[in-house]
């Protein structure tokens, strides 16, 4: 009888934790959404891409705190994806979440990491882009083929000086 009552008590402590943790997740979803401005649709007519990598998204965070993870609006979910290099800026498709677009303008920096939420890793393993969305500066993270990423930072550090001048 001890035994069943310890094992009752651990399976609801273990559903208490489950349920503390879903609840926080939907509170800063509904935080965020009212912080984090709506990600722009991808639009449409945009031409060749300028470069394209298949990986995986990690993750959106406020830029400069690789743990602080945006949820809302789906931008938490982890998922395989696909990055489109634009002229007018980067289109995010995700598998089984909503699809983002990155406008050029809006892109501040990119650079490689080591870590973002969600993902840690040694040797400068992900590509990560810095954005503004609307006046709120968020980092994105992504992992990909690591081959590419030079030309990634090359295309977009040239797409900015050429802006800047």
């Amino acid at each position: 009888m001890d035994r069943l009552l310890l094992t009752l008590a651990i399976a609801a402590f273990f559903v208490l934790c489950c349920w503390a943790m879903w609840r926080g997740w939907k509170r800063k979803a509904r935080t965020q959404s009212v912080q984090v401005p709506v990600f722009a649709d991808i639009p449409e007519d945009l031409g060749e891409p300028k470069l394209e990598d298949s990986g995986l998204y990690v993750s959106t965070t406020t830029a400069g705190n690789w743990q602080d993870r945006i949820v809302t609006r789906g931008a938490g979910v982890r998922s395989n994806a696909t990055w489109r290099l634009y002229e007018s800026g980067v289109a995010i498709e995700r598998d089984g979440a909503q699809d983002f677009w990155i406008p050029a303008e809006a892109i501040t920096g990119v650079r490689r990491s080591g870590a973002i939420a969600g993902k840690v890793m040694g040797m400068d393993g992900l590509l990560v882009l810095t954005w503004l969305a609307g006046d709120v500066p968020l980092d994105t993270g992504f992992r990909g083929d690591p081959d590419v990423y030079p030309q990634w930072i090359e295309a977009i550090h040239a797409k900015s000086e050429g802006s800047a001048s």
